[in-house]
């Protein structure tokens, strides 16, 4: 390879448009830049979304937040869910099945709102220090 034989990719050098070569060229009298005005102007030009001077329409919609991805597959629940519903054996599937928790659901914490008045059997399932200490104050286990 020599310095004098490169070349640039094909496809990736167009030639340069011959403005204002008659009218026959396609690109004659107003060069492709119809009639007057800012953008017909050498140096006309003005920002994405400029409208003259008014309010840009995305500075008039007020900000909207986001919803995280992470959020749509984790969840919460509190002591005081799993003290009303009837399930001992505390895991994702049971929970799930239960109702508590959506099916799309995959990561669950407990965490310590509410009473626990029953002995659980955490498994698999993270858990705060305080929802931890509720349930083996109640008779549980947490695995």
């Amino acid at each position: 390879m020599y310095l004098n034989t490169l070349k640039p990719a094909p496809g990736s050098k167009t030639p340069a448009k011959r403005l204002g070569r008659g009218c026959g060229s396609g690109k004659g009298k107003t060069c492709g830049k119809g009639h007057k005005g800012q953008k017909a102007r050498a140096g006309g030009y003005h920002k994405v979304g400029f409208e003259g001077g008014q309010m840009p329409l995305q500075r008039r919609i007020p900000k909207s937040g986001f919803r995280s991805r992470k959020s749509l597959a984790r969840q919460e629940i509190r002591l005081s869910d799993l003290n009303k519903s009837n399930i001992v054996m505390v895991d994702l599937i049971s929970l799930q099945a239960a109702g508590i928790v959506k099916f799309s659901t995959k990561i669950v914490k407990i965490i310590s709102f509410g009473k626990i008045d029953r002995a659980l059997i955490v498994k698999g399932i993270s858990i705060t220090a305080s929802a931890r200490n509720a349930i083996e104050t109640a008779g549980g286990s947490v695995e």
